[in-house]
């Protein structure tokens, strides 16, 4: 039974390592998944070690039904004796393993005890009058061992946790009795040893069967998606049953941004066959692959949401936001409109798409930027400028979050149209040279900095993480630790709440 709690432990467990990858409520339920979750045999004991603790303190206590029964004694005859008030205090953890395969995930553990409480009463009839008597006794449980098997699949994009195969057993009980005679102590011992063990074993194992019942419906609960801004959401739907091997398990989700407000994902995303990319240096606890297609899911998105345009009235130089600015640059428009306020209004004018190559992300982003004169209270659109910026980024990890920030490679620009005649776009490019390194791309990385959330439990963080970019994909290789800002079996249904805002 003190394995018990260590049995309790990986069923919560097993919410953990879902919500490290939690499913999403995606209009769309691909079969391909573009974020895959490894949770290896490290990050598997570092999450049964720290969910045992609290495992053991909540199985606690366990009522156990009365036991009586007639016991023939030497020398006094047949002697009713009711064990009832039978309490399981608490429970002492001896060791334990998890290792996963293609059963399921199995938890072994052994040399676990427990300390009891019970009353005792006893009766039996002499020629001459009834003899009873009744106390207390202390029961320690020696040697208890506990294996069993869960399986996790997948059940319309949620995680379903089911109990395969268990078993307790206890080796030895040690009773201590607070009164009595000295012939009910043998009595007792030899008669209801074997009703005391099984009686735990029993009881354990309902509690523990219980538990997963529970945990599962709390799984099936859980939102499935994971909120980014007001304007987009994360899918993280699973879309196959874990795969469990070399005491490790395999998480495949969804991973695609979707909209907030209701419009469904594109669903023509497929995810190509890729080398694989394997972490470097010692071993982590947990490994997230994303694949290209999660990024540029992101930028669809917000390209729709027209996410991707805004109008510049302030900069750091703001010559250019008067007509005095573009005086030797296009003088015919300073000579129309001396000295007036100008805004720029910039617009990306086509998705950007996201290559993920060696440590490097390559994207290519069309725009048009529209000078704007402000004339008298009145916004006078005097010409467009089309701008093909190719710019090289990195991808960094702050905290729970994927972060980015892009710098320019280069950009050519053409002249779209114009209301003040032809441009020499000779004269205008170190102007947009200008805007695109002080504003455009500034905007971009401050929107970028504030990254999108990986799934991740509140009260954990990721510790020496490292990042490879490679082969069209992001891995992200972690230890996770425990902040300890959040009590863990509270935390379930805190994350629950969440996730529903």
């Amino acid at each position: 039974m003190g394995l018990s709690s260590n049995l309790l432990a990986p069923a919560a467990f097993f919410i953990v390592l879902a919500l490290f990858s939690v499913p999403t409520d995606a209009q769309i339920k691909s079969d391909e998944g573009f974020i895959s979750v490894f949770i290896s045999s490290k990050g598997l004991s570092f999450v049964k070690d720290l969910l045992m603790h609290k495992a053991v303190s909540s199985l606690t206590p366990i009522e156990i039904q009365p036991i009586e029964k007639i016991v023939k004694i030497p020398l006094v005859g047949q002697v009713d004796i009711l064990l009832s008030n039978i309490t399981i205090l608490s429970v002492g953890v001896g060791t334990s393993y998890v290792s996963s395969g293609g059963a399921g995930v199995v938890i072994v553990a052994s040399g676990g005890t427990a300390n009891m409480s019970m009353n005792w009463k006893y009766s039996y009839d002499t020629w001459l009058f009834p003899i009873s008597d009744k106390g207390a006794a202390s029961v320690l449980v020696e040697g208890m061992a506990m294996e069993l098997t869960l399986g996790l699949k997948d059940q319309n994009g949620t995680l379903s946790l089911s109990l395969l195969d268990w078993g307790c057993f206890v080796k030895d009980i040690f009773v201590k009795l607070d009164g009595g005679a000295t012939w009910f102590y043998q009595g007792l011992v030899d008669a209801f040893k074997e009703q005391i063990a099984s009686a735990v074993e029993d009881s354990v194992s309902k509690r523990i069967r219980e538990g997963i019942i529970k945990l599962d419906s709390l799984l099936q609960s859980v939102p499935k998606e994971i909120p980014v801004d007001h304007v987009a959401a994360l899918n993280v739907t699973f879309v196959k049953d874990p795969v469990s091997s070399n005491s490790s398990i395999d998480f495949e989700i969804n991973g695609l941004f979707t909209s907030k407000d209701g419009i469904p994902a594109p669903n023509n995303y497929h995810k190509k066959h890729r080398a694989p990319v394997s972490c470097t240096g010692p071993a982590k606890m947990i490994e997230i692959s994303l694949d290209e297609n999660v990024f540029n899911s992101a930028t669809s998105v917000y390209f729709k949401a027209d996410f991707m345009s805004w109008i510049v009235n302030k900069m750091p130089d703001q010559s250019l936001l008067n007509t005095a600015g573009w005086k030797y640059i296009v003088p015919q428009l300073y000579n129309q409109y001396p000295d007036d306020g100008v805004n720029l209004n910039i617009s990306v004018s086509s998705q950007p798409m996201l290559k993920i190559a060696d440590d490097k992300v390559d994207t290519t982003i069309y725009s048009d930027m529209i000078i704007d004169v402000l004339d008298s209270g009145e916004v006078i659109q005097v010409a467009c400028i089309s701008l093909v910026i190719n710019a090289t980024g990195s991808i960094q990890i702050s905290k729970n979050n994927l972060t980015g920030s892009f710098g320019l490679t280069e950009f050519t620009m053409s002249l779209k149209w114009s209301n003040i005649g032809d441009l020499d776009m000779h004269q205008v490019q170190a102007a947009m040279s200008t805007v695109i390194d002080t504003v455009f791309l500034p905007y971009l990385n401050l929107h970028l900095a504030k990254g999108f959330p990986l799934p991740v439990l509140p009260g954990f963080t990721l510790e020496n993480a490292e990042i490879i970019c490679r082969n069209s994909q992001v891995m992200v290789c972690s230890d996770v630790v425990h902040t300890g800002e959040y009590d863990l079996y509270k935390l379930l249904p805190l994350w629950v709440n969440m996730l529903s805002i």
